[in-house]
């Protein structure tokens, strides 16, 4: 199973950008974040052209939204209210050999790191503990858990092009790091970008509109992730960030991440 997670920022902006994507890669799976588009003007038809006949949506108008599309059949699961807001920020699904799909797009938290002077950075930290909660409470040494998505975080040192200047930038504050530590370790899960890339090497996935010149200048951050449980260690085969797709004409500010697995019938 090739499966690809990306923030697409508008997924009706960058449609030829997906057509591009299933011609380059042929992924069986495709989580997306920021759809920005309500569920009946999602544009479907696009997707089943393309062979996904199996998808779950949840999407509204002008922000977050999350959606994931399937070559294999799929089930939709329930999920919580996060933070008590339904803004469409996760959905989860099961495919028929029962392991489970999550589809996040954690919040960005806004500029300045200072819950009491940022509602939006406490809604951040608030939504990941909630994640470690609900992870924690679910744990089993059974579930076979795939999470994936724009978790906004780059937790570590070279997941961004600059530790020292980034640790006060939303996104790479210690404090954000605690909480995505907290969260891996609710279920155990295990960082499968990191299996290919090691530690000591830069991985980025995120790069700012603001660089004319973002592959020369290179500050990128690594904020999409792909994790498993404990159940799938040594399921994943492949692993790749598509560079090509940040590079294409109006492009997301995300690059796709690509990771092939092996997975039990």
């Amino acid at each position: 199973m090739r499966l690809v997670t990306w923030n697409i920022n508008s997924v009706r902006a960058r449609l030829a950008h997906v057509e591009h994507l299933v011609a380059t890669h042929s992924p069986d799976v495709i989580c997306l974040q920021e759809t920005k588009v309500t569920d009946n003007e999602f544009p479907l038809k696009v997707f089943n052209k393309l062979g996904y006949e199996f998808h779950g949506i949840r999407g509204q108008k002008s922000y977050n939204g999350v959606a994931t599309f399937s070559r294999l059949p799929i089930e939709v699961t329930e999920s919580p209210l996060w933070c008590g807001r339904d803004d469409k920020r996760h959905l989860a699904v099961r495919f028929e050999n029962g392991t489970e799909l999550h589809n996040f797009y954690v919040p960005a938290g806004g500029d300045i790191p200072d819950p009491e002077q940022n509602d939006k950075f406490a809604h951040k930290l608030a939504f990941m503990q909630e994640m470690t909660a609900w992870f924690r409470e679910r744990r089993s040494d059974d579930n076979k858990m795939i999470l994936v998505g724009d978790l906004n975080v780059a937790p570590l040192e070279n997941d961004v092009w600059s530790h020292k200047q980034l640790l006060k930038i939303v996104s790479h504050t210690p404090i954000e790091v605690e909480h995505m530590s907290e969260i891996m370790a609710s279920h155990d899960w295990i960082d499968v970008m990191r299996h290919f890339v090691p530690e000591t090497e830069r991985l980025y996935s995120w790069w700012s509109y603001r660089a004319k010149d973002w592959r020369k200048t290179n500050k990128g951050r690594r904020l999409d992730h792909v994790w498993v449980t404990p159940a799938l260690q040594g399921t994943y085969t492949a692993m790749s960030v598509d560079l090509e797709a940040r590079g294409l004409e109006k492009p997301s500010d995300h690059a796709p991440v690509i990771v092939d697995f092996d997975l039990a019938p």
